[in-house]
This record gives structure tokens, sequence and C-alpha cells, in this order.
């Protein structure tokens, strides 16, 4: 498994990240809260913490790997475990988490709903289960 990527930062959009290792480039999944942060990063050397998942359509498909990268460790665990809320895969999580992963975990911990329903895609219902 890919634990941990680092390299030059060669790319940036508003999903994804392009690490330059060697003579292999590597592209990542990113959190929404992490692309202004490293937009100002490109052609440095970065490192982040990755996880890889694989991905289908549905029984019998092909499946699909998928890099995630997170700043941290505790940005990675954080994110598995929001993953685990019903109705909130990956994908829907990683545009939800536009803000610091702290500021989203206080808000849990607080059962903050009104600040939960302003991240994308999480609803009044989606933020209730999010808490539960």
């Amino acid at each position: 498994m890919l634990a941990r990527i680092s390299g030059t930062l060669v790319g940036v959009d508003d999903e994804r990240i392009l690490v330059e290792m060697g003579p292999v480039t590597v592209e990542a999944l990113i959190p929404a809260c992490d692309a202004p942060d490293l937009e100002a990063s490109i052609g440095q050397r970065v490192e982040r913490f990755t996880l890889l998942l694989l991905e289908g359509a549905g029984v019998g498909s092909t499946l699909s790997p998928r890099l995630l990268a997170f700043e941290s460790t505790r940005d990675r665990a954080f994110f598995e475990l929001f993953t685990t809320v019903k109705n909130i895969g990956y994908r829907k999580a990683l545009r939800a988490l536009q803000m610091p992963f702290d500021r989203v975990a206080t808000a849990i911990a607080g059962k903050d709903t009104s600040f939960l329903t302003t991240l994308p895609e999480i609803g009044k219902r989606t933020a209730e289960t999010i808490i539960a």
C-alpha cells in the first residue's frame, strides 16, 4: 500500500495534484481545503500522506485505483472516519471538506449542524447523520 508520497509539485487544480517523483508523475485526489495552499507550492517539494482506494461502477465492473493525498496522517484518519457515515463516499467527502479538518471535527463534536450544512453536498439530514 502507498502510505506517503514526496516529490516536486508540478500541478494543482480544485480536485487533484500532480507530484513528480523522479521519472514518474503521480496524480492524487485532494480535499478541497488543501488546494489553495498547494497552488502556492507549485515547483516546490511536497510530502503527502496517501490512501489508495479501488473504485468500481458495480458488480463485475473493472476496478480503477484512486490515490488520495492528505497533509497529515491525522487528516487521513479523520477522512477515513468521515467516509464511514452513510451516504458519504470518498468523492463527496473530498468536495465537502472545504474547511480545515480540525474546524469540521470541532463542529461535529459541538453538534453544530448549521456549520456542517454550509459545506458543499451536506444538507440538514446528512449533517444530523454525521453528528449521530
